[in-house]
């Protein structure tokens, strides 16, 4: 897959013919003043360095904190190519829950032998602590964010699934905000769908998925690990947006078997609970007895109808790489239907026989920690050295489980605005679902990151990516 033609989001074949999405703005594009256009991008930059939107880089002595780059040149979705991935993402979605409920449940998929009872056995995502315990409304993942590649006009492909603690939403909403600051002519010019409304959707989603003990509106908070957290920006500015508790787990205790926080008119207890804490760190009671950011016994509270979860404990199994692999098998199972939306080719080195391909190719392939994330403990074949394909290969062979390998697929790339005008680079895609006990509802557009560096495959923000605002177009 990597001598393919590389498939440009604005100029298609790279014949130079704008594709239909960008021929109102490509039009508007040429009638503007280059040197207006870097104004704007400094202006832009100075907007999201005054709001605080920033995250923390971890690894060094302390954690470094950095401004994520903005650029100012949009992606553009068809109505058509939005309503296809939508229709994916969903399927893809329901799956996953279903999925989640048999595996803490009767386990059928097993039975049915489609999926290794290793997988689960062995899995340290796992938690033996939801065995049976059907959360309310019967939903798992509340906020799922599934990230999308692209290499050709209809070609997509779902490279992973995030299904635990999906971040980035406030980059997407801020994205478009500055975008409508910065170019109001713009969105006269095209119709875009709006993305403002997903704080209220998510209060919504959120609030239908209330416990059954829960009596009158419900009342919902955001637990946070603190401000050193990477993400705690997005935590702070999704409960300014929905107007609800940002909350640590130190203002909230058990109180008459439920959980209270800390208000000015003594402790008042909380409905749904969105958790941006690892399940590890959730409950000392129940996982790491030495955790300061969970609450004593909330997961007993859970266990008892008490309190709603989000997303619920345990779902990061589905984040798992080794879990993504039998995906198709996963919607096909759970919905009767081929997937809508394809998985990137993938191979499982705990098999012998793909660990041997992986080892003999491994200057041409990805290889992925099965638990990794945000870009790191991967492995980038063509763009390795020596010495780094040498050291892998000693990683890989002492634990071929830990690993799962991909071709490097010919990403699609959009045009990012520099000093000598669009260059292309190449990009994916985070579009956030809500599911709540009846319905799903999928943000138009999402979180576009994209590579800075020229040819370079990894977009995300920590590995020096940036971002863009995310237009799906009126039919």
């Amino acid at each position: 897959m990597t001598d393919r033609r590389i498939f440009d989001e604005m100029t298609g074949d790279g014949s130079g013919t704008v594709r239909d999405p960008y021929l109102s703005y490509n039009e508007w594009f040429a009638e503007e003043d280059p040197k207006r256009l870097h104004r704007k991008a400094q202006e832009a930059e100075s907007v999201f360095r005054l709001s605080g939107i920033t995250f923390n880089v971890y690894g060094r002595a302390e954690a470094d904190e950095r401004l994520i780059p903005f650029d100012i040149v949009p992606r553009i979705l068809s109505a058509r190519e939005w309503t296809r991935l939508s229709r994916g993402i969903e399927q893809r979605v329901r799956a996953v829950n279903a999925f989640l409920h048999d595996i803490y449940h009767r386990q059928e998929i097993i039975k049915a032998g489609r999926l290794p009872a290793a997988m689960i056995a062995q899995n340290e995502a796992f938690l033996p602590q939801m065995i049976g315990v059907t959360p309310p409304g019967g939903v798992y993942t509340h906020i799922v964010g599934t990230d999308l590649v692209r290499t050709g006009e209809d070609e997509f492909y779902v490279l992973e699934d995030n299904a635990r603690t999906p971040s980035g939403v406030s980059y997407m909403l801020e994205n478009r905000e500055t975008m409508l600051q910065m170019f109001p002519e713009l969105f006269i010019r095209n119709r875009v769908q709006p993305v403002s409304n997903y704080p209220r959707l998510l209060r919504r989603s959120l609030s239908e998925c209330a416990p059954q003990r829960c009596t009158g509106a419900p009342t919902v908070a955001i637990l946070t690990p603190g401000i050193h957290n990477s993400a705690y920006f997005e935590h702070s500015f999704l409960a300014d947006q929905m107007s609800v508790e940002l909350v640590e787990g130190h203002d909230l205790k058990l109180v008459d078997g439920r959980i209270a926080m800390r208000t000015t008119r003594g402790y008042q207890p909380i409905d749904v609970l969105y958790r941006r804490v690892d399940d590890d760190f959730l409950d000392p009671l129940n996982f790491r007895p030495d955790s300061m950011l969970g609450i004593p016994g909330i997961m007993d509270v859970y266990r008892s109808g008490g309190i709603t979860i989000a997303n619920a404990p345990g779902t990061g199994i589905a984040d798992d790489k080794a879990i993504y692999s039998y995906m198709p098998d996963i919607v096909e199972f759970y919905t009767g239907e081929k997937a809508i939306l394809s998985n990137v080719p993938t191979w499982r080195c705990n098999e012998p026989d793909s660990l041997a391909y992986v080892l003999e190719h491994l200057s041409e392939l990805v290889v992925k920690e099965v638990h990794g994330s945000g870009g790191y403990g991967m492995l980038v074949g063509p763009a390795a050295s020596k010495k780094e394909l040498a050291a892998f290969r000693d990683k890989l062979t002492a634990k071929p489980g830990n690993y799962i390998a991909q071709p490097t697929l010919s990403l699609s790339t959009v045009p990012i605005f520099t000093k000598s005008g669009l260059a292309p680079r190449h990009v994916d895609l985070r579009p956030f679902a809500l599911v709540s006990p009846n319905r799903v509802d999928i943000t138009p557009g999402g979180l576009t990151r994209v590579a800075l560096k020229q040819g370079s495959l990894v977009v995300n923000s920590s590995q020096g990516g940036g971002t863009k605002d995310t237009w799906v177009l009126e039919e």
